[in-house]
């Protein structure tokens, strides 16, 4: 197993500094001796193998679990102190399910200025004009009065990212956002992640199975299987043989062009 290598970023701010964490659900660790940093404004692509620890990672830093041995940081405090969890936002796979559920997009991106005022708060005119802008920047304003079943599994993703803008995050966590949807749809949702990290300085961790768009669209990777594998930026990754770590000698890597 290859030792942890880590990014030699230029960012100054640790918002997330997880210190030898290991985790199991049975006896048997699922993640040993993670060491990783997060800083503001990152743009970091989580990979490995399927089993490999990814998402069990996502949830710890996220406090849905504790680890077994090891401590979490979150900028600055220990994660049983923490009270800013206003910043953080997560989307899952499938973020909701409102299959059956007669709620339009806007009721659904409204949904994020509870973390704000509370479920029992009164909405403001200014929490309606927030979900709005919100919606505008993910380009999905003209379907605010859609019911949220209706759209496509890549408009949807869309309406969830900005229900977690609305709540006005600083990170958002993005466990395999897009899989499911289309070629064309992927490449038009991971465009947009990139508005965000670039032009809206949101930091955003992205757990993917695509290694290609990591490679792509990431600015740093992290490889987990069971241990951090490499982290780093995409461009060493891509030049080290840091694959065979992850998924065997016999895997061939090519990269497409977006």
């Amino acid at each position: 197993m290859t030792e942890n290598i880590l990014f030699p970023t230029g960012h100054t701010e640790n918002i997330i500094e997880l210190k030898n964490i290991s985790f199991g659900y049975t006896d048997d660790l699922v993640l040993e001796d993670i060491n990783l940093v997060i800083h503001k404004g990152d743009y970091l692509g989580v990979i490995g193998p399927n089993g490999g620890g990814k998402t069990t990672l996502l949830k710890i830093m996220l406090g849905l679990l504790d680890p077994a041995r090891g401590s979490v940081r979150l900028y600055g405090e220990d994660i049983g102190k923490f009270q800013g969890w206003s910043k953080f936002a997560y989307i899952s796979q499938k973020s909701a399910n409102f299959e059956q559920f007669p709620v339009t997009v806007e009721e659904v991106v409204m949904m994020g200025r509870y973390g704000k005022r509370g479920l029992l708060g009164f909405l403001t005119q200014e929490d309606k004009d927030i979900a709005r802008e919100s919606l505008r920047k993910v380009g999905m304003l003209d379907f605010g009065k859609r019911l949220i079943h209706h759209l496509s599994g890549g408009q949807q993703q869309r309406v969830f990212i900005a229900r977690s803008l609305a709540a006005e995050p600083e990170v958002i966590f993005l466990d395999e956002p897009a899989s499911g949807v289309d070629l064309e749809t992927q490449e038009q949702f991971y465009a947009l992640l990139e508005k965000l990290n670039k032009e809206m300085k949101l930091t955003l961790i992205l757990v993917s199975h695509d290694i290609d768009v990591i490679a792509h669209e990431a600015t740093e990777v992290a490889c987990i299987n069971k241990r951090l594998v490499y982290h780093g930026t995409p461009e060493q990754f891509i030049k080290d043989e840091y694959l065979k770590n992850l998924y065997g000698k016999g895997v061939k890597f090519i990269l497409h062009n977006h």
